[in-house]
């Protein structure tokens, strides 16, 4: 699609709760890049958790929610490989055969995850005003597999100079985080954790980078449990950082 003038903003519950500079640093990306932000107030959960346990009546009431608060035709891009996954994949799904399948569809069809937003549609070359950094990129399972945009994330850091990619070994397995997975299933979760703290560590990266905050919220709750390993950021705050000398 062709630059358009203005996008909506869909912030996510992680970063509405816990990560606000990461929706701050991700609008301010946009505006930088010339398109006006809108952040509809009537957003809330898009239903994931809800979804994935089991409960679509109730999942299928929140998404109904957000069908009204991202009315038209404007592109919504989404900090989360995660939400936008249900959005485009899973919203159709969840209306199919009901009186708001159309407008599912439509919706689906109209919202971009952050990086892919940034490289493939606005083309954006940040300039690197940082020093020389090695960072590791986690990619969650939802970038990898389910949209296939991990290689967005992956060429919106290439393009700044001075930032160095490290690979961890197993770099395709799942942190363990999973959503509700992590509650229902911790031991499995934590050992899952564990082995790709483990990895990343190992690296010698100072800094773990990721598009999706509920992947960097297992891992960085899990070093502070070690009690060591590297700093956590989301690609937005880390990019905002680097172009702005914040």
């Amino acid at each position: 699609m062709s630059k358009p003038d203005a996008v909506y903003f869909f912030g996510t519950c992680l970063i509405d709760l816990l990560y606000p500079r990461v929706g701050l640093s991700a609008m301010r990306l946009l505006a930088d890049a010339g398109v006006q932000v809108l952040y509809p107030q009537g957003q809330t959960c898009c239903g994931q958790p809800a979804y994935h346990a089991g409960y679509q009546d109730q999942a299928r009431d929140l998404a109904a929610t957000q069908l009204d608060a991202l009315p038209g035709a404007l592109p919504v891009v989404v900090p989360s490989a995660s939400c936008a996954g249900m959005f485009r994949v899973h919203y159709p799904r969840l209306f199919a055969g009901t009186a708001d399948e159309a407008r599912a569809q439509a919706l689906a069809g109209r919202v971009y995850e952050l990086t892919e937003f940034l490289v493939r549609t606005l083309e954006f070359r940040p300039l690197d005003l940082g020093p020389p950094l090695d960072v590791v990129l986690h990619h969650s399972c939802s970038a990898r597999r389910e949209l296939r945009v991990a290689n967005a994330a992956r060429t919106l850091l290439d393009r700044l100079a001075n930032i160095r990619i490290l690979e961890p070994d197993h770099a395709h397995e799942c942190c363990g985080f999973g959503g509700t997975f992590a509650v229902k299933e911790p031991e499995l979760s934590a050992a899952m954790a564990a082995d790709k703290t483990a990895a990343i560590a190992a690296t010698g990266a100072p800094l773990l980078v990721s598009q999706d905050c509920g992947c960097l919220m297992n891992l960085e709750g899990t070093f502070q449990y070690q009690g060591k390993g590297p700093r956590i950021k989301h690609i937005a705050e880390l990019v905002w950082e680097r172009t702005h000398g914040d």
